[in-house]
């Protein structure tokens, strides 16, 4: 039996559909997902089975004009995603069209050249009428030169099979490179702190998400075949501090069942979560922040 395997990277624009549609091809939750921008932080790879190939798809941060360390770090994680895989995938939203964001990402794609495919996947389609999107087709392929192009629903699932499929037929005869069962390459810990951060984010407002991080600091396997899991959500200020803990302590009790429900239904087991908030002034200057998250610290160097 001939088999095939290869990463994809999926880059464009913060809150094009990229992990809404990792979680879609994987089947199961393992990328965060949120109604803000910046949410995905580092890479997530997240692998497929279609037939007799093995899809290693890599969740990339959002391309945007960065600002700041942190910034840098997740866009370096993005472009390096791209110049990894074997297949690019290009998320363009909609209802957005040609944004000039979208410009710049495919100005960057123009001039880092290489061989690898790239493909144009328009997104949230149930958005806009039909000769918009065929209008909107026409000029991204006249800016670039697209191997294919798909218009899907990654949310509801439209047209995401033709794209798994086109994708599995393209990537290179490889034995697969993860065993048959596995769905994520990313610490569990990882991921635990991740739908931590996401609860965080859907709660808290403003500029405060992306002035906090959440680590897991403890993982203690019980004999009862539930699991313990300590971890700190560090924020820059101390006035951050009450606000993520509300009154009485009301948002982290709220934040801390949620997200002890999702660690739970994906492990499958009970879990004992324990948060803890501290203030860490300057952490989004520490290296080892960014390594806990799965950035460089050394790519937010400007």
């Amino acid at each position: 039996m001939t088999t095939r395997a290869g990463f994809i990277a999926l880059i464009g624009e913060p809150n094009a559909g990229k992990s809404t549609l990792l979680n879609r091809m994987v089947g199961a939750k393992i990328s965060i997902v949120t109604h803000k921008v910046q949410t995905t932080r580092a890479r997530i790879r997240g692998v497929a089975l279609e037939g007799d190939s093995q899809l290693v798809f890599v969740d990339t941060p959002g391309l945007f004009k960065p600002r700041r360390r942190l910034d840098r770090a997740m866009v370096s994680a993005a472009w390096a995603g791209a110049g990894d895989a074997d297949i690019v995938v290009l998320m363009v939203e909609a209802h957005r069209g040609i944004t000039e964001g979208v410009e710049n990402i495919l100005s960057a794609l123009a001039e880092r050249g290489g061989e690898r495919p790239v493909v144009l996947a328009i997104n949230k389609i149930d958005r806009v009428q039909r000769d918009k999107l065929l209008s909107l087709t026409q000029d991204l392929n006249e800016r670039f030169k697209f191997e294919a192009t798909f218009m899907i629903s990654a949310e509801k699932g439209y047209g995401v099979d033709d794209l798994r499929r086109w994708i599995a037929d393209r990537l290179p005869e490889s034995p697969w490179l993860y065993p048959e069962d596995q769905i994520a390459d990313i610490p569990m810990r990882m991921i635990a702190a991740e739908m931590t951060r996401e609860k965080l984010t859907l709660r808290l407002h403003q500029e405060l998400p992306y002035q906090l991080t959440v680590e897991t600091e403890n993982w203690e396997e019980r004999k009862d075949g539930s699991v313990r899991i300590d971890q700190v959500i560090y924020v820059a200020r101390s006035g951050h501090k009450g606000i993520a803990l509300g009154p009485k302590g009301e948002t982290i009790k709220a934040v801390s069942i949620a997200a002890r429900e999702e660690i739970s239904e994906f492990l499958g087991r009970a879990v004992h979560l324990f948060l803890q908030v501290r203030v860490r002034e300057g952490w989004q200057e520490e290296a080892e922040r960014y390594s806990e998250i799965g950035l460089d610290f050394s790519d937010g160097q400007e």
